[in-house]
């Protein structure tokens, strides 16, 4: 089973980017974003239910970032604008088959996670 993250890189603020996760070896209802910033714990920014359906965001990311999926492609989808250097971090995919609303926004309810891509927000 693997997750391989790719997309990342520096981009100005109020700019643009979208960071895409390819799972191999498995499916997964739940796929999810988190990020890292250094000193940081990681911490939820959204997630994506295949079955029973729901895309989630923390309240930071609300309305600038949207999660989407290809089925087909076992590839989930991270679309970022309007970017603000708080943005900046490593960004990990994660999935799960056993996440429900309440566990959603929790890193330990994921099984697989992949390498992380850095996002740079920065002029």
């Amino acid at each position: 089973v693997q997750l391989q993250a790719s997309g990342g890189g520096l981009v100005q603020p109020g700019g643009s980017l979208r960071i895409s996760c390819a799972a191999s070896g498995r499916s997964f209802n739940t796929m999810g974003w988190f990020r890292q910033a250094p000193g940081k714990a990681r911490e939820f920014v959204a997630a994506n239910r295949r079955i029973g359906g729901g895309t989630y965001y923390a309240d930071s990311v609300k309305g600038r970032f949207t999660i989407s999926r290809d089925n087909a492609k076992s590839t989930v989808y991270l679309q970022m604008n309007n970017l603000e250097p708080e943005d900046t971090a490593v960004y990990y995919c994660a999935g799960s088959n056993g996440a429900i609303t309440s566990t959603m926004r929790l890193a330990r309810t994921y099984d697989y996670w992949g390498q992380g891509t850095q996002v740079t927000v920065s002029s």
